[in-house]
């Protein structure tokens, strides 16, 4: 059993009702146990983080910017220790799981500079009406509520806190059950750094300890990133205490590739768009649209590709992919394997779930796929790609908005005009022109339609956990 909980400044056992078992996905095996947080213990991390807003959203900018570096360090001192646990609880192959510590490292020193740029608090406001003056402030919103996901921890988890803490809020984070352990290496850094207790909480736990942060009075916003079913009742929870919050939810996202593509550029694009983390992302370009004059060239180097792939242990093995990281999930994309089949799609490669040792699919293309299809159209989180076929632009701009949600795109054509031209026509809150999905802590991340409300990174992440006060005077 490991120690899981931070709140306060220390480190105390679980007093919930379940059990948390943590599995390595790679071979099924557990090799960690924990009892979830008690909504007793909710409470008391709330309660923990309002004590200590009183102090802490009064510290400088420059100290808060000073705690954030603090952050980017440690995580780079821990940086094997944490890059193998990402392999060992999430599966991902090590370049993956490199860049997701880069990723976080990069989040908190970003925000450590955005810290030290925050505008004087009071800022006089120009008014037409004589005998008036007015200022305007930006506070912190307060207490917030973290909720973060499996497919992404640490990087999901920096791109909430690192922000959070930067406005002057302090929080309550809620890491997954499915991947508990690698969010506590921010309570072990907290306590290396001195950072006052209760400005940063941690309690894990499943459902019963996400609902009792999600209702919880005490909360000024919540802030989440997962599945659309468990979002609407995170909302749902908020809407109780008319309380903001910003949701990062799913996706069905388009790669859209025009004719005038290089082949082989364009099937890396694509592989990458669904492999990277075996496809466990809201962002993954799952619905390819191909233009009748490439797609007789492209479909079968694309198969080929995804044949190639090596599927394995990233612990013992040199990988492209590794496997998905529950069996929850193995078996959810393994229902939908059984419903092409019944659907009777056309099958180009994959299409299985692996018989062997873990929980692992093969990368997976169907073609010709009808937009009544379920794969089209619902959210797999798996190496599962649709294709269909278009002829002109217009018809991959209806085809690629035709989704209830609306996060990301791929746009892909040696026509840069016309690339920019269907980018801005895209009714998603990011779109990648000729590119893998590089994202950039300096750019915006979030969607619209069913994807979400809100943005994280960028300044706009910021601004999401800051409130505008103005005060006016009379001068009579």
């Amino acid at each position: 059993m490991t120690t899981p909980h931070y709140i306060d400044g220390r480190w105390v056992e679980g007093q919930g009702s379940d059990c948390i078992v943590v599995h390595n996905p790679s071979d099924g095996q557990p090799f960690a146990e924990l009892m979830a947080a008690s909504s007793a213990q909710v409470d008391q991390a709330v309660a923990a983080a309002r004590r200590a807003l009183t102090s802490w959203k009064t510290v400088s900018a420059t100290e808060r910017a000073n705690y954030l570096r603090g952050f980017a360090e440690q995580l780079g001192q821990r940086r094997d220790d944490l890059i193998a646990l990402q392999m060992r609880n999430n599966g991902k192959p090590r370049h993956e799981a490199e860049i997701d510590l880069d990723d976080a490292i990069a989040t908190f020193a970003y925000y450590a500079d955005l810290a030290e740029q925050l505008p004087a608090k009071n800022r006089d406001v120009p008014l037409a009406a004589p005998g008036f003056t007015a200022r305007t402030r930006l506070e912190p919103v307060g207490v917030v509520g973290l909720i973060v996901p499996w497919n992404f921890p640490l990087v999901t988890s920096a791109w909430k806190l690192a922000p959070a803490l930067a406005a002057g809020c302090t929080v309550v984070l809620k890491p997954s059950e499915i991947t508990p352990l690698i969010e506590q290496a921010y309570g072990q850094i907290a306590e290396v750094l001195g950072l006052p207790a209760g400005v940063l909480n941690i309690v894990g736990g499943k459902a019963e300890t996400g609902a009792a942060l999600s209702g919880h009075n005490g909360l000024d916003k919540l802030s989440f990133t997962g599945s659309n079913g468990v979002g609407s009742q995170v909302m749902r929870a908020a809407a109780a205490q008319c309380r903001p919050v910003t949701l990062e939810l799913g996706g069905k996202s388009a790669i859209v590739v025009f004719d005038d593509c290089d082949v082989d550029q364009a099937v890396e694009w694509i592989v990458a768009g669904i492999t990277w983390n075996a496809g466990q992302m809201c962002s993954a370009t799952s619905r390819l649209l191909v233009q009748d004059g490439i797609a007789d060239a492209l479909l079968p180097r694309l198969q080929a590709a995804l044949a190639a792939l090596r599927v394995g242990n990233p612990l013992s093995e040199e990988v492209d992919m590794g496997p998905l990281t529950s069996q929850a999930q193995w078996l959810k994309v393994a229902g939908y394997f059984a419903t092409a089949r019944e659907e009777g799609l056309e099958c180009l490669a994959g299409g299985t779930a692996l018989d062997r040792d873990g929980w692992f699919v093969s990368p997976t293309l169907y073609v010709d796929v009808p937009v009544s299809s379920r794969l089209w159209g619902e959210e797999i989180f798996g190496p599962v790609l649709c294709a269909r076929r278009f002829g002109s632009e217009a018809e991959a701009i209806a085809q690629a908005n035709d989704s209830r949600f609306g996060l990301v795109a791929t746009v892909c054509s040696a026509d840069l005009e016309r690339a920019e031209r269907v980018a801005d026509a895209l009714e998603v809150g990011h779109v990648w022109i000729n590119s893998v999905q590089a994202v950039f802590v300096e750019t915006s991340w979030g969607g619209t339609k069913g994807s979400g409300i809100g943005r994280e990174l960028g300044p706009w992440g910021l601004s999401g956990y800051q409130s505008v006060k103005h005060v006016t005077r009379c001068l009579g």
